[in-house]
């Protein structure tokens, strides 16, 4: 279960965290929650999809993975790929909301967590060090890139542009792998959009993002590589 505690210079002033990347600190994970204005950086290597949350709600996450549990990305030497996305990056840390206020809060149950190796997060004195500053950025880049997705996802909505996918997938070694439960973007919908719409998009700032998108699914090719080559290693 994780342990979040709020974040401060006398009760965390030993607090350092390894930044290291491997299963052992939590990074065995198929996916990572993302939001429109980190397409453009994760459409270079992963997959980005939409799945529909419990309460009916899309998201839209960056895949490493065909199973839980599956980061294909994670190797002997840490984290394949040039971008890490930020609600991966920004861990063990979170944002804590105290009425209209950010707070940030740390779990202090995390494997990342240490007070003998890694990144310290307070000076001597107690200010902040600059690796924590790097946290806090983004921290708020993925909170207000979360909020701003809630319109993104709307709009796709709005368009009809979401439409549910399922990949069967036939390795290398012969085996079967369905990927399913996710969505993505309807091209043909979009092409027949109307120039009004398509206008709308681009004034939101989403059209470039569903075009991010739509570009970012040429990457399951690669992830099946990677899955191969993990099967015959």
């Amino acid at each position: 279960m994780p342990n979040h505690a709020q974040l401060n210079n006398v009760s965390h002033k030993d607090l350092r965290i390894i930044t290291a990347r491997g299963a052992q600190y939590g990074d065995s994970v198929m996916s990572a929650l993302t939001f429109p204005g980190e397409f453009r950086d994760l459409q270079a290597h992963y997959p980005i999809v939409f799945r529909k949350s419990a309460d009916g709600s899309f998201e839209a996450l960056a895949l490493f993975g065909f199973q839980e549990g599956e980061n294909l990305f994670l190797g002997p030497r840490g984290w394949k790929a040039n971008y890490i996305p930020l609600a991966i990056e920004r861990q063990p840390f979170l944002i804590g909301i105290n009425g209209e206020e950010l707070m940030v809060h740390v779990d202090l149950d995390s494997p990342r967590v240490s007070s003998t190796e890694g990144e310290a997060v307070f000076l001597p004195h107690g200010g902040t060090t600059e690796y924590l500053e790097n946290v806090n950025s983004m921290l708020l880049a993925l909170h207000n890139g979360i909020q701003q997705s809630r319109g993104f996802i709307a709009a796709l909505l709005h368009c009809e542009l979401l439409e549910s996918f399922v990949a069967d997938i036939e390795l290398d070694d012969g085996s079967q792998n369905r990927l399913a439960g996710f969505y993505t973007i309807h091209e043909e919908r979009l092409a027949a959009l109307g120039g009004p719409a398509l206008e709308g998009l681009h004034r939101a700032g989403y059209l470039q993002a569903i075009y991010m998108q739509i570009a970012s699914m040429s990457n399951f090719r690669a992830l099946i590589d990677r899955k191969n080559r993990a099967n015959a290693a």
